[in-house]
């Protein structure tokens, strides 16, 4: 029969660090890209609102005609 290595704890704690200290990278890498998107959707969404606000107000807005007598 084969011997089954023995896994020690500090066997474990290493190969758990080494997976937290990824999964970390991976998110914070995740975070930049998401903040960097979500700002440039909401840039987006002002400048729409804006731009649609001063087209209905040109629709909206009364012309005021002045006349000499």
């Amino acid at each position: 029969m084969s011997e089954t290595p023995h896994i020690s704890r500090e066997d474990l704690e290493t190969k758990f660090r080494t997976l937290q200290a990824d999964i970390q990278g991976r998110a914070s890498d995740k975070k930049q890209s998401l903040i960097a998107a979500g700002s440039a959707i909401a840039t987006v969404v002002v400048l729409l609102a804006f731009f649609f606000g001063r087209r209905s107000g040109r629709r909206k807005g009364g012309r005021v005609e002045f006349r000499r007598f």
